[in-house]
């Protein structure tokens, strides 16, 4: 039987050393704490951090039996991910994530396999740069509601607001329309707040450190309350999502007019693509659930910083009445003229990257990297944490600070593809085969709505009560603690233009 001792501020390790592991010929698993965890407490990035300082750009952890090896510098992360991709795309089947929520599906769980690339392909059918240009008409109305709901929900400006059922529906609603093509018309509507819950739960259950589930295995053979939550998230997916995609059928089938989106595309080829209820159901989640939590929190994130910072907004408000003006709202053709909101939105994801240790990855073979022995099937872990606070790179990285990118010219899916792995501008979508395919689309989301609430308000601390920006909620994902902020309409023109649009009616059948 294992043995674990309880140390100081809850840790658990195992009474055993690290298991020595080495290749034939005497190459050592890299270096790393001597003991072993069966998880790690609340922010585990800023333990990574701590270890990425003792134990350099790339180091090893036991999770149980599980060896994870994690990537701290961008060199390293370019050549196991990008450079030998090949080896280090797959995924490893943690119980919670990938076992018992997803199941194997939706594309982030699904391993490096002939069903990954079937389904990526689908999915690239939707989210290719060229693809998602037939949506930018829907991401510019959205973005126009999210102001205008704002600006109303704030009583012109006079009282408080907490944005995140805004931001939730704003990004959700470009969402239902890409995979389902409805939307909801009201941020009271009942859909926000059960998509919400999900896409929450989601993100507790599913954290690559904090399930001692994951990692011992006879944990997972027993009834426990979180083993329950997890069964009865997928059965929620395949509730919830699943009626809309029967929706989408309905329509089909009666000889409707239904417009061109992800579900339709997956129904029409599901014979041909050999298709489950299930791997359509998952995919539907991945683009519903995924995209909408990271990016509707990377705008959250965006109004929490503000507050703090009048004189960047100050410069971004100077930027946008010279090159915008105050007669329209900024388009996306405005976006490579607005290089300092572009810049403000990469230190916003660079501050806080939706997703710490992005989505790891998996050997599929044993590798030897610069001495050190990775075995087959080791946990990749991509630490954007380390990676974000890497004070060569960015100095002073725990300022905010969108100077830093003043001289990038570059969108985030093009410096991700930068050869000198050093310049990109961050890691916050991942790297690699498996990098975020939703990174085009959720650039257009994020820049609408920030460019569009700088454009309009001064956002402004409510007295005593501002935003928290050193905690937050998640153990995957991470969004910030519930905060308020005010919104005031900086110039006569904002109620004129936030009321020239009407909000169409809820396309739901």
């Amino acid at each position: 039987m294992q043995s674990w001792l309880v140390l100081h501020n809850g840790w658990v390790v195992h009474r055993g050393f690290k298991r020595s592991t080495a290749t034939g010929d005497g190459n050592p698993i890299p270096p790393g704490p001597l003991f072993r965890f069966p998880f790690l407490p609340k922010y585990p990035e800023r333990i990574l951090h701590r270890w990425t300082k003792q134990y350099g750009s790339i180091y090893s952890v036991w999770m149980g039996n599980q060896l994870f090896v994690v990537m701290n510098d961008p060199e390293v992360a370019r050549d196991l991910l990008v450079i030998h991709g090949a080896n280090f795309s797959s995924r490893w089947s943690y119980f919670m994530k990938n076992q018992t929520i997803l199941q194997g599906g939706a594309i982030t769980a699904t391993p490096y396999n002939e069903t990954w690339r079937k389904h990526r392909r689908i999915a690239n059918t939707i989210l290719a740069p060229k693809a998602i240009k037939r949506y930018h008409s829907t991401l510019q109305y959205e973005a126009h509601m999210l102001v205008r709901s704002l600006y109303y929900g704030t009583q012109n400006g006079t009282i408080p607001v907490n944005p995140a059922r805004y931001a939730g529906r704003y990004v959700l609603n470009n969402m239902l329309s890409v995979t389902f093509a409805t939307r909801i018309g009201s941020v009271t509507d009942p859909l926000i707040k059960k998509t919400l819950s999900l896409g929450d739960e989601f993100m507790m259950l599913t954290g690559p450190w904090s399930n001692a589930i994951d990692f011992i295995k006879p944990l997972q053979w027993m009834p426990t309350r979180i083993r329950s939550r997890g069964r009865k998230l997928h059965q929620d997916f395949l509730d919830v999502y699943g009626a809309m995609i029967l929706l989408v059928k309905k329509r089909m089938e009666s000889g409707e007019d239904a417009p061109d989106c992800l579900v339709k595309s997956l129904l029409k080829s599901q014979e041909e693509e050999e298709l489950s209820w299930t791997d359509i159901c998952m995919l539907a989640t991945a683009f519903a659930t995924g995209g909408s939590h990271s990016t509707s929190g990377t705008i959250q994130w965006f109004l929490a910083f503000m507050p703090s910072h009048p004189e960047i907004q100050a410069k971004a408000h100077e930027e946008l009445d010279c090159m915008v003006g105050r007669d329209r709202l900024p388009t996306l053709n405005d976006e490579m003229r607005l290089p300092y909101v572009r810049a403000i939105i990469k230190e916003v994801l660079r501050c806080r990257a939706p997703f710490w240790m992005a989505t790891p990855h998996c050997s599929d073979n044993d590798f030897v990297y610069k001495g050190m022995y990775i075995p087959v099937n080791t946990v990749m872990i991509l630490n954007c944490y380390s990676l974000h606070h890497n004070e060569e790179r960015y100095p002073e990285p725990f300022t905010f600070n969108p100077d830093r990118f003043a001289d990038d010219n570059l969108s985030s899916t093009e410096s991700s593809k930068l050869s000198n792995a050093m310049e990109r501008d961050h890691w916050a979508f991942g790297a690699g085969r498996r990098i975020c395919p939703g990174m085009p689309i959720a650039e257009n989301e994020i820049f609408l709505a920030v460019s569009r609430l700088l454009w309009a308000f001064s956002i402004q601390i409510v007295p005593g009560k501002p935003p928290c920006l050193e905690e937050y909620e998640g153990n995957s994902g991470r969004t910030p603690l519930p905060f308020k902020v005010m919104l005031v309409p900086r110039h006569e023109n904002v109620e004129a233009i936030l009321t020239t649009n009407g909000e169409i009616p809820d396309l739901r059948v």
